[in-house]
């Protein structure tokens, strides 16, 4: 094209000096709108047959109502309640995890508690259940109990279940978390 041209075209203008024509006149809209219906009622169509061809075609109406306000699964194991006062957690084969954050087990923990932080969105990553396993075998512990923050839903707990559904047996938690034990002073 000439720069002649491309300046027209860009200023607005035909070669002639007036206006430019549309990209497509209206009538052309209306056609290309049509096809597109078109086509797009022949594709509903062709799928719908398809569909009702295929032994286990999709429902196209439910014949059960959706359930949609169904619980999460639980993942992980069982995990007993212990009070804080329960002399179980003072015994000498006992394991202490502390479930919460870093900052809060620098603040105060009970004495032999080993930190796992708690992480509500991730897993706890395979390497440090490996840790956590070998020391409480090191340990040679019968029982492990988690502690957490004491809320509700409580990072103990959840820990707890975590751990248990992945191969450590014995796994309690505390109900009412550091808080409760803290305030106890339980040794």
């Amino acid at each position: 094209m000439s720069s002649v041209l491309l300046r027209a075209i860009r200023e607005g203008r035909s070669s002639a000096g007036q206006a430019p024509e549309p990209l497509l006149p209206r009538s052309s809209w209306r056609r290309a709108t049509v096809e597109a219906a078109a086509v797009a009622a022949v594709a509903g169509l062709v799928a719908l047959g398809v569909n009702a061809l295929r032994p286990q075609g999709l429902p196209l109406v439910a014949r059960t109502p959706y359930e949609v306000l169904v619980p999460c699964p639980e993942p992980g194991g069982p995990v007993e309640p212990v009070e804080p006062a329960d002399a179980a957690l003072r015994g000498t084969r006992v394991f202490l995890v502390d479930a919460r954050d870093a900052g809060s087990y620098r603040t105060g923990h009970l004495p032999g508690a080993v930190n796992v932080p708690y992480d509500w969105l991730d897993p706890l990553p395979e390497p440090d259940l490996k840790r956590l396993a070998r020391q409480i075998a090191a340990s040679g512990a019968t029982r492990v109990f988690v502690y957490g923050d004491g809320d509700r839903p409580d990072s103990g707990e959840h820990l707890g279940r975590e751990i248990s559904g992945r191969g450590i047996r014995n796994v309690g938690f505390v109900r009412g978390g550091a808080p409760a034990l803290l305030g106890r002073g339980v040794p």
